[in-house]
C-alpha cells in the first residue's frame, strides 16, 4: 500500500537513481527523480513529496544547501545520501534537520529499509485523537495531525523538531540526557553539538525568549529538561 507515498531521489549519478527508483517502485513507491538542487525544488513546488533521498555532492547547489532551504517551508523527512561516511558530514546533516544518513556502499535493499522506517516514524498516528496540552496553554501538540500550536498559532517543525518536543512535553520535569537523546534519535551518531542545535531550534519557535528559556531548560553538564506541565485529552477516534 505504497501506491500513495511519493519518494524524490536526487542524485547526479543516474545509475543509482535508477537502481533505487527499480527498488523503491518494486515496493510499490511512486517516485520521482531530479538531477540536481534545480529540478528537486521544482519538484517539491509542483508534486506532493512524502521522503526525499538526497545526495550531497552534486554540481551547483549541494544537498546541505538544498536541505537548508526545504527546512524553511518543509518537514518532509530527508535520508541522505554520500559517498562519505565520516562523522563531520553525519553531524553537519542531521544538525541541518536531516533524518537519516546512508552512505552509498549500502546495498538498495537497505536504503528502501532507511526510507521505509523514517516514513513509519514519521507518518504512523496513534489509534486514538489525542491531544497532548500544556498546563498553561502555551503549547498545544496534536498527536493525529502531528501539528504543533504556540500560543495559538501553527508553528513548522521538522520531524526531528516535532519528536524531540513530543518527548519532553510528555515527561515534564524528567531530565534526558545527551547520551539518551542521541542514542534515541540519531543512532548514537554524533556529539553534543548535534543536540545543542536540535534543542536551539525548539526554543527558537517555542520560547518567549530563547536566550532566556523558561521552558526547555538545560541541566548544566548533563542533558535538558522541560518544565512546562502538560495534560492529555483524549477523544475517541
Amino acid at each position: 500500500m505504497n501506491d500513495s507515498i511519493t519518494v524524490l531521489i536526487v542524485d547526479d549519478d543516474l545509475s543509482i537513481v535508477e537502481l533505487l527508483k527499480d527498488f523503491l517502485e518494486h515496493e510499490q513507491f511512486r517516485v520521482i527523480t531530479a538531477c540536481n538542487a534545480t529540478e528537486a525544488w521544482d519538484a517539491l513546488q509542483h508534486c506532493i513529496i512524502q521522503c526525499i533521498v538526497l545526495d550531497i555532492m552534486m554540481p551547483g547547489q549541494n544537498g546541505f544547501d538544498l536541505c537548508r532551504q526545504i527546512r524553511k517551508e518543509s518537514p518532509v523527512p530527508i535520508l541522505f545520501l554520500s559517498a562519505k561516511s565520516d562523522d563531520v558530514d553525519k553531524i553537519r546533516g542531521l544538525s541541518l534537520g536531516g533524518d537519516d544518513y546512508i552512505v552509498k556502499t549500502a546495498s538498495p535493499g537497505e536504503i528502501v529499509a532507511r526510507v521505509k522506517a523514517v516514513l513509519r516514524r514519521t507518518s504512523s498516528p496513534p489509534q486514538t485523537t489525542v491531544e497532548t496540552l500544556l498546563e498553561n496553554g502555551h503549547l498545544r501538540l496534536n498527536l493525529v495531525s502531528r501539528e504543533v500550536f504556540v500560543e495559538g498559532n501553527k508553528v513548522m517543525f521538522t520531524p526531528k523538531e516535532y519528536e524531540l518536543l513530543l518527548l519532553f512535553t510528555q515527561h515534564p520535569k524528567q531530565v534526558f540526557t545527551y547520551d539518551q537523546l542521541l542514542d534515541k534519535y540519531w543512532a548514537g551518531i554524533g556529539d553534543r553539538h548535534t543536540v545543542r542545535v536540535h534543542v536551539s531550534r525548539l526554543r527558537e519557535k517555542i520560547e518567549i525568549d530563547p536566550a532566556n528559556p523558561q521552558y526547555l531548560v538545560n541541566v548544566w553538564g548533563v542533558g535538558y529538561r522541560y518544565e512546562g506541565g502538560s495534560r492529555e485529552n483524549v477523544k475517541d477516534s
